[in-house]
């Protein structure tokens, strides 16, 4: 993975578990026959990099469902 394009996908993204599942997810759909969001590079890019490069660009991002998170967090406070 190329250091300058994480550094420029956390500036988008400054959460890295959320980076990290981001990028999993998008390698994931790129192995399975996806098309990249960007011209990839050369032929043997790796797709780490096509997805970082991805949202870099701001071409992919992430959605939060707060809502989920409020129920989650009331669920667990029942239970302690």
């Amino acid at each position: 993975m190329n250091v300058e394009l994480i550094e420029r996908a956390r500036a988008r993204i400054p959460s890295v578990p959320v980076l990290v599942n981001m990028v999993s997810k998008r390698v994931r759909q790129l192995n399975m026959g996806e098309r990249p969001y960007v011209k990839p590079l050369s032929i043997d890019e790796d797709k780490a990099d096509i997805a970082l490069r991805e949202i870099a660009e701001g071409l992919l991002i992430a959605e939060v469902d707060f809502s989920a998170i409020a129920r989650a967090e009331a669920a667990h406070s029942r239970w302690s």
